[in-house]
C-alpha cells in the first residue's frame, strides 16, 4: 500500500487504531469519540483562498466571507479574481494584505505558474516548494491544504495553536508546547500524524463543548 496515498475513511479508522495502539493518551480519545471526521476539502484554487482568508481570523468569520466572495464574483476561479482585481477584493471586506495575496495567487495559477491540478503527481517537497512561494501561503497553510485537501496522512500542521492546547492537555503538559516541542512529539505517530492531528482536533473542540460530530477544527497558526 502507497504510504502517500490520500486518506479515506477506511485508511482514516486504520490509522486511528493504529495510533490507540501505539499511544496510550491516544487510545482514550478513540474510545471516547470514535474514528474523527475526515473532514476533506476540494483540492484546488478556491480551497486555497479560503485558507488564506482563514488565516488569524475565526472560522465564521472566514466562511462568511468567503461566501460572500464567491456570490459577489459569480464563483471563486483566478479568472473571478483576477477580474475584480485587488480593490473589488477588499470591496468584498478582504484585507489589503489578503486581496494582495488572492490575487496574486490568482494571477500564478492563471498564467501557469502555479499548475494545481499536477500538486498530485509531483514529490511533496516540489509541491510544498511552489506553494511556499506564494505570498501568503506559510508553512501552517500549505500543511492545512497537504492534510484536507490532499488528504496525506503524515502531514502535522506547523504551529497550530488548537493542536498545541489539545497536545498539552493529553500529554499533561505544564506548557503549551512550542512549535519544535510540538514536532519532536508528534514524530512518533508517523505515518499517521494527520490522523493524529485529526484526533487531537476532536479532543479540542469537544473540551470547549463545539464538537457536533462534524464541524470543522478551530485551527489556527501560532
Amino acid at each position: 500500500m502507497n504510504s502517500d496515498a490520500p486518506l479515506t475513511e477506511d485508511r482514516l479508522r486504520q490509522g486511528a487504531e493504529a495510533l490507540a495502539a501505539m499511544d496510550p493518551d491516544l487510545a482514550p480519545l478513540l474510545a471516547r469519540f470514535g474514528t474523527p471526521p475526515l473532514w476533506p476539502r476540494e483540492p484546488g484554487f478556491a480551497t486555497l483562498v479560503q485558507i488564506i482568508l482563514e488565516q488569524q481570523v475565526s472560522l465564521k468569520a472566514a466562511k462568511t466571507l468567503f461566501e460572500r466572495l464567491e456570490q459577489a464574483l459569480g464563483g471563486v476561479a483566478p479568472a473571478t479574481v483576477l477580474h475584480a482585481g485587488e480593490s473589488g477584493l477588499k470591496a468584498q471586506g478582504l484585507t489589503r494584505q489578503k486581496a494582495r495575496y488572492c490575487h496574486e495567487l490568482a494571477r500564478r495559477v492563471n498564467e501557469g505558474e502555479l499548475p494545481l491540478e499536477q500538486l498530485t503527481q509531483w514529490s511533496e517537497p516540489e509541491g510544498r516548494k511552489a506553494l511556499l512561494a506564494v505570498p501568503g501561503l506559510g508553512p501552517w497553510s500549505v500543511d492545512v491544504y497537504y492534510l484536507m485537501a490532499l488528504r496525506r496522512p503524515d502531514v502535522w500542521p506547523q504551529g497550530d495553536l488548537a493542536l498545541a492546547a489539545a497536545m498539552q492537555d493529553v500529554k499533561g503538559l505544564e506548557t503549551l508546547p512550542t512549535r519544535d516541542q510540538q514536532q519532536q512529539l508528534s514524530e512518533p505517530w508517523s505515518p499517521w500524524r494527520a490522523v493524529a492531528a485529526r484526533l487531537l482536533w476532536v479532543h479540542y473542540l469537544a473540551a470547549r463543548g463545539n464538537y457536533a460530530g462534524g464541524t470543522a477544527p478551530a485551527a489556527h497558526p501560532s
